[in-house]
């Protein structure tokens, strides 16, 4: 199948570009906004291991996209490096032409991936990481699971050519918002990328409130009160973090505001869930099940063109039309999306 002589574009006119997939829904952390413990209640469900896109299926998924605009594919979860044999599905989509291939993890078992993840064919890693010091990331992962060992995966990244590491904080107002300017002097002149998020309401267990979001604003704020900042421009069309660099000439930082600022009208992203589901929007509260199409025996035609129908009746713009009755509704979970 050749690529399409004009991009593929929805009804607001962005086009596809972005797809994150989902390769497991599993996670050795608990973190507050994505994972807790317990979920209305309960403990948090776990698909069955046969609900699961297989790796061939993912691959066969990944190549109808690039031909019709997707440029880059990250791995998510749950947490991407507890799926089996990752390194094998890296592989297996590191041949496909034109694609950056990214992945984003807690960085927990990362130190001893990593050689691994570059060899296979990884170009670059997302790292989470909420706090610098060990009482509040403890906190934040809610599984006293120590900041050192994730600092090392990110170093090991660095070293082995997964670089520019990013390093992503969500901030949350009273709880970890104090970690901010450590984590910039932190990372400052080391080469990594650090990002600042905003506490979304992804979800519906996260216990969201807007009261708990500290704007990007506020953050670059007291950055710049230390390390004096300058607005960047953007890598490429449609990026959802706003760039600035120290003034100094000692490397960026990153925020994303989709809760004060909202990014819809250049979003260019796909989501596939660990179990098969499509998601236009991070905020969605269902997804379109192309598991079944695959298993359903479909042709690469049938599907491609399922795929330009559902892309094309796009609409979404959840963050522009946000109030506090749509954070209240329920919503499809962070770590089945995958973020």
């Amino acid at each position: 199948m050749n690529a399409p002589h004009s991009p593929l574009l929805d009804t607001r006119g962005r086009p596809v570009r972005d797809l994150r997939i989902s390769v497991t829904d599993r996670c050795n952390f608990r973190c507050l906004y994505c994972m807790p413990k317990t979920v209305f209640g309960r403990d948090y469900p776990f698909l069955p291991r046969k609900e699961l896109l297989s790796f061939e299926e993912i691959v066969r998924i990944a190549r109808l996209f690039v031909d019709l605009g997707v440029s880059k594919i990250r791995l998510t979860g749950g947490e991407p490096l507890l799926r089996h044999r990752i390194e094998e599905l890296i592989e297996m989509l590191a041949v496909i032409p034109g694609l950056e291939l990214t992945l984003t993890t807690n960085g927990s078992i990362l130190a001893r991936k990593a050689q691994s993840l570059k060899d296979a064919g990884l170009h670059r890693v997302t790292v989470s990481l909420d706090a610098l010091d060990d009482t509040t990331f403890r906190l934040m992962n809610d599984v006293d699971f120590p900041v050192a060992q994730v600092l090392e995966g990110i170093e090991a990244a660095g070293r082995v050519g997964l670089a520019p590491v990013k390093v992503n904080m969500v901030v949350k107002r009273g709880t970890n918002d104090q970690a901010i300017v450590p984590l910039a002097r932190h990372f400052r002149g080391s080469g990594h990328i650090m990002r600042f998020i905003e506490f979304m309401d992804v979800g519906s267990s996260n216990g969201w409130k807007m009261d708990e979001v500290l704007p990007s604003e506020e953050v670059i704020r007291r950055i710049h009160a230390e390390f004096p900042l300058e607005p960047i421009d953007s890598n490429y069309p449609g990026e959802v973090a706003q760039r600035w660099r120290y003034q100094d000439g000692t490397g960026e930082i990153g925020v994303v505001s989709s809760v004060t600022r909202a990014f819809c009208s250049s979003c260019t992203r796909l989501r596939l869930s660990t179990e098969g589901k499509l998601y236009t929007c991070l905020f969605a509260e269902s997804g379109h099940d192309l598991r079944e199409l695959i298993r359903s025996g479909q042709t690469d035609t049938q599907i491609s063109a399922w795929m330009t129908a559902l892309w094309q009746a796009r609409g979404d713009h959840y963050s522009e039309i946000r109030t506090a009755e749509t954070a209240a509704q329920r919503k499809i979970e962070m770590s089945y999306i995958g973020g």
